[in-house]
């Protein structure tokens, strides 16, 4: 890989075109850090705020980011022709090899939201060899019955297709309050995002099949994400309870899962400083920044972690620890953190 990549890329996949951002430059044998937004986003309405934050540079200089676009999402995007086929959930996944291999990262550590969860999480079941590691935000990993099926078509017949995104996005307190957050989503989905390309996206999450996945031990030669895994979603999100669920399916001893006070259907945006936090602690259980300095979230609060021995169901026991170099990233069990 040369020096810097840093800028945009099409990159040729088996199922079309990848439109690709990456920011920095390789380190040393470091994952890169991938990303992948939500339907109805792109990677910079997904991802920037998050990105941006002050704290965030801390540890994006010791990684280079790749920023993937969904087929047809990105700011600018020509529309799909009459009769073209999107790729499937399966096939979005499959896409990322090739990304992967054009760059010559040896392992990534994904960061998706909603959608782009569910596609970073069947990449890594199909090639658990190139991912170290993932952050899943808003994660559903359930696919849509029939009579979620028709509630949608019914949506699509009673709602413009961005206000059908936002409720997909923003919780009921945010949709009701018509916060500046919403408008201003509202507006960038309906402008920034090509509609019939969005739609096709739109079709194809809803379309979506189970993950597919089971925690070890409860089901025969169960199937399960091998890496470390970071689980996110915001009190009150419209993916609550798919993120509780997914949880309850993953391995205990690979697995955090962290609820978001206050910070609605967007952690990413509506709480970075929050996110940034958790992710270094994430980061530092992996064995990497062990010698990160504190940030200001670190150094002024701490954080009530929530226990929960997940395989015997056993009430939960409520603790405090103080957040260290010493505490999210390196617990080696699910717990649920609320923060």
């Amino acid at each position: 890989m040369p020096e810097c990549w840093d800028g945009e890329h099409d990159i040729e996949t088996p199922y079309g075109l990848l439109h690709v951002v990456i920011r920095g430059s390789p380190k040393g044998n470091r994952p890169a850090i991938l990303t992948y937004h939500d339907v109805g986003l792109n990677h910079k309405l997904c991802f920037n705020t998050f990105f941006n934050f002050e704290d965030m540079q801390e540890i994006t200089k010791h990684f280079v980011v790749c920023h993937v676009d969904a087929p047809g999402q990105q700011v600018g995007a020509s529309q799909f022709p009459q009769g073209y086929q999107f790729p499937s959930m399966e096939q979005l996944a499959a896409m990322l090899p090739s990304v992967v291999q054009h760059f010559g990262f040896k392992y990534v550590i994904g960061i998706g939201v909603g959608a782009g969860a569910y596609v970073l999480a069947k990449f890594a079941l199909i090639f658990p060899d190139l991912v170290e590691g993932l952050v899943l935000m808003n994660i559903d990993p359930n696919g849509k019955g029939w009579i979620d099926w028709a509630a949608t078509k019914l949506s699509g017949l009673t709602s413009t297709l961005p206000d059908t995104v936002l409720s997909h996005l923003f919780s009921q307190e945010e949709l009701v309050s018509n916060t500046e957050l919403v408008q201003s989503y509202r507006q960038q989905i309906s402008n920034v995002v090509n509609q019939a390309n969005l739609q096709l996206f739109w079709n194809m999450y809803n379309s979506r099949r189970d993950l597919d996945i089971s925690r070890p031990g409860t089901v025969p030669n169960a199937k399960t994400l091998r890496c470390p895994v970071m689980l996110v979603v915001g009190d009150n999100a419209p993916a609550e309870d798919g993120v509780v669920e997914c949880n309850s399916k993953l391995d205990p001893t690979t697995t955090t899962f962290l609820k978001m006070a206050d910070s609605g259907g967007l952690p990413q945006v509506t709480q970075p400083g929050k996110l940034t936090e958790a992710f270094k602690y994430f980061l530092q259980g992996m064995g990497y920044m062990p010698s990160a300095s504190m940030t200001r979230l670190a150094r002024s609060r701490t954080a009530s972690l929530t226990s929960a021995n997940s395989v015997d169901g056993s009430r939960p026991q409520a603790c405090t620890h103080s957040e260290s170099s010493e505490g999210l990233g390196q617990v080696n069990h699910t717990m649920e953190v609320s923060c």
